[in-house]
């Protein structure tokens, strides 16, 4: 009998990673396209749909090419399946009726909606956003994007036919059909009904944006939207007919990944940003966090977390470490962070009195700030990059921490355990911190893989290659990589609370400051 086989596909911010897999979850191939977003100003950032597509398309192929070149018997028809899952796109991407970008996307770190924001809390009832959505106003969420593009991007948004995330954008490329799966529509935030499962006519009706505009044809991230086209099959090697799944919410999809099905079971993924997740039957909004359809059954995904992670480690590197040759150069980058965590693994917890207070793009939940701003604070001629660096590693840490915490007020019943997916799990010193901050074990997966994995497992459900307790069992390992130590933990408690006691204090001073340096800028 012959071999059958998925594709599970991530775009991410940085990068896309494709991830060839057979029926049992085991790795074939894997290719991965690295990029950038552009931030053409300070506190923007949005992408060219091109990237995205060029990306996905690459990625497949290099995964076909790989998978051949190992067994000279592997044929793409053995494909049963692929599945996208995508950054949370912001507005996404609008597109005309021919399906061409009339804007860049707007993607989750984009800031610039600040006036929308306030225009919001102006003008409608928010505990009926609260109700009806799920979430609240920031503009961290697409509609208050779309709601920019309207108004500052007038001619763009005329030509607009549709918003769509960037994994149905794609889906649409490969395989001619429009559809949206429910947790990228729930993500946008304030125009979507979680309970009823649709748009919501009059939320969008309140805000401005025509109903029109959202694709009629909602799904599940379990769904087949439709099947590889010829011209796709060219660009990707794919064969003509395969089937192509809907996908989801790439926070969503690696926590999926990571075993997370049921209430209790909760996830942080820390890459460029860091979302904390866990899946819940309901949701209260005024804790200050994100919900949106799950990906997998019939509850929802409920998440907070700060807009910078791992990229607050690339920009200290990048701009701080320059004598270790890891701007733009990713071996190089690989080599400096091995040095500064060696470096920073004999600095005592709390940096040696320092906080770092990561919001260097404004800060999502659970303060919702988009002129926050970053701050080292406790500075003095004592301190090298060594404490900066564990302090960055920290600060992140006190921010998951942050989101925990107001997930339980919320009345989550959390495990115990919390399982960390993403770049930062490659850090023992992190994970380390991790365990001392949150006083929780923490757990990592065995293979690097993330929401590639939670795709290809989505693909492999869709098509009837594994079952509903198959997708429970999931495909990767989790091990046990760091215990909290009480001695450290008692420490991170006492900084934890000078963390939290500082963005109060400075929130003035940060608004100021943004407010006068918005002030000298050529308007947009």
């Amino acid at each position: 009998m012959a071999i059958e086989h998925v594709i599970g596909v991530d775009i991410g911010t940085q990068s896309t990673k494709a991830l060839l897999c057979d029926a049992r979850g085991r790795i074939v191939a894997q290719h991965a396209i690295g990029y950038h977003p552009d931030t053409p100003r300070p506190s923007w950032a949005e992408q060219s749909a091109s990237v995205w597509l060029d990306a996905v398309e690459r990625a497949i192929r290099g995964c076909l090419d790989a998978a051949a070149r190992a067994d000279r018997g592997f044929l793409p028809v053995s494909v049963r399946a692929v599945c996208v899952s995508g950054l949370y796109g912001g507005s996404g991407v609008p597109i005309d009726a021919a399906m061409q970008p009339t804007h860049p996307c707007l993607i989750w770190m984009d800031r610039r909606a600040t006036a929308e924001v306030d225009w919001v809390r102006a003008h409608l009832d928010m505990d009926r956003l609260y109700d009806i959505t799920g979430n609240g106003v920031d503009s961290y969420y697409g509609y208050t994007k779309m709601m920019w593009l309207r108004d500052h991007r007038s001619e763009a948004f005329a030509r607009t036919r549709w918003f769509v995330p960037p994994n149905a954008f794609v889906v649409h490329a490969l395989t001619g059909e429009l559809a949206v799966d429910r947790s990228s529509a729930g993500n946008i935030g304030g125009v979507y009904d979680y309970r009823n499962a649709c748009w919501s006519e009059p939320m969008l009706a309140a805000l401005g944006i025509p109903v029109s505009m959202m694709p009629s044809r909602l799904v599940a991230s379990t769904e087949v939207v439709g099947t590889v086209t010829a011209a796709a099959a060219a660009r990707t090697g794919l064969a003509v007919g395969t089937k192509v799944v809907a996908g989801g919410v790439d926070a969503a999809v690696a926590t999926l990944a990571a075993g997370v099905t049921s209430p209790g079971h909760h996830v942080a993924m820390i890459g460029t940003s860091m979302c904390w997740g866990f899946v819940s039957p309901t949701v209260d909004a005024r804790h200050g966090l994100v919900s949106m359809p799950y990906v997998f059954g019939d509850d929802l995904y409920v998440f907070g977390g700060a807009i910078t992670a791992g990229s607050a480690v690339t920009w200290f590197v990048n701009e701080f470490c320059r004598d270790l040759g890891a701007m733009g150069d990713p071996a190089a980058a690989t080599r400096a962070l091995v040095t500064l965590e060696a470096e920073a693994r004999d600095v005592p917890e709390g940096a040696d009195g320092i906080v770092f207070l990561p919001y260097l793009m404004g800060e999502r939940s659970p303060i919702w700030d988009a002129r926050a701003s970053g701050a080292f604070v406790g500075l003095n001629l004592f301190h090298r990059r060594e404490h900066a660096y564990r302090a960055v590693l920290e600060g992140v840490s006190f921010a998951l921490r942050d989101n925990i915490e107001a997930g339980m007020r919320g009345a989550a019943r959390l495990d115990e355990r919390l399982v960390v997916v993403g770049g930062a799990a490659r850090s023992d010193l992190w994970m380390q911190i991790i365990a001392d901050v949150s006083g929780r074990p923490v757990h990592t997966i065995e293979e690097d893989v993330e929401a590639a994995m939670g795709s290809a497992l989505l693909a492999a459900y869709a098509v009837g290659l594994c079952d509903g307790d198959g997708v429970r069992r999931g495909w990767v390992t989790l091990t046990e990589r760091a215990l909290p130590r009480p001695a450290a933990s008692a420490r991170y408690d006492e900084v934890f609370a000078v963390y939290k006691a500082l963005y109060p204090s400075l929130r003035d001073s940060m608004h100021a400051l943004a407010n006068g340096a918005a002030a000298h800028r050529t308007p947009a």
